[in-house]
């Protein structure tokens, strides 16, 4: 069955794509969740304000991230831990951790998994940290691990 994707499916496409799925999956899932629509020769029009709705849309997410990454650029964030001797802490600075320190610092909500911390941080001190926005914006972000 020919559809239309409304969505970004994994497998099958993005939003604004044509695919040929099984009627099964096509009815039963893809059709009653609004993930897609069945495709008709009419439905080309469809096709194309779909896709510039979308590209719009990216493009304004796209200046929003890049507004935020120059914020977060500026802010140095701190995270306190409790630690031992040598400033080595019990445990380790999670990318949850991260994530809400942020929301204190400037107030920017950002998900957890797009935290992408290099190496597990354990010790005490500054150590960077970049944060995946969008799919084109990636911000660095200091981070200064204190002793709790």
């Amino acid at each position: 069955m020919k559809i239309i994707l409304t969505q970004e499916v994994a497998g099958v496409g993005s939003a604004g794509d044509v695919a040929e799925v099984k009627d099964g999956y096509a009815r039963n899932y893809l059709i009653p969740r609004g993930y897609a629509m069945r495709w008709t020769r009419g439905s080309e029009s469809q096709i194309e304000s779909l896709r510039k709705t979308q590209h719009d849309r990216q493009l304004r997410e796209a200046a929003s991230a890049s507004e935020v990454a120059s914020r977060l650029a500026e802010t140095t964030v701190v995270v306190t831990a409790k630690a031992g001797e040598g400033g080595r802490l019990f445990g380790a600075i999670t990318p949850a951790d991260i994530a809400s320190a942020i929301a204190e610092a400037t107030g920017v909500t950002v998900d957890r998994r797009r935290v992408e911390v290099s190496s597990p941080i354990k010790t005490i001190g500054t150590h960077g940290v970049r944060v995946r926005l969008h799919s084109e914006v990636v911000a660095d972000v200091a981070l200064d691990v204190r002793e709790a």
